[in-house]
């Protein structure tokens, strides 16, 4: 049911649209290629089981945690708006 200007399915729409960007996303962050032995950001040897776990791993797990908690940061902005703030 469409309310205002907007149209029938319009909201399912903008929720897809937010679920497909979020994919594509994380399909960018995934490791492609070889592990590096060392990370790229420390230096610090990268342990075997690390590296056979996640291909294309390029940082240690510090390195990756802070950059993990940095990405949280700026992740959650939704520009679309979410769904409640739509049906309300």
């Amino acid at each position: 049911m469409a309310t205002g200007w907007a149209g029938d399915g319009a909201v399912q729409d903008q929720i897809d649209s937010t679920v497909e960007d979020a994919v594509q996303r994380a399909r960018s962050q995934l490791g492609r290629g070889e592990s590096l032995s060392h990370c790229e950001e420390c230096g610090e040897k990268i342990p075997e089981a690390r590296r056979q776990a996640v291909p294309g791993v390029r940082l240690c797990i510090k390195c990756q945690a802070e950059r993990d908690k940095e990405e949280a940061r700026f992740s959650g902005y939704n520009r679309r708006g979410s769904k409640d703030s739509q049906l309300r």
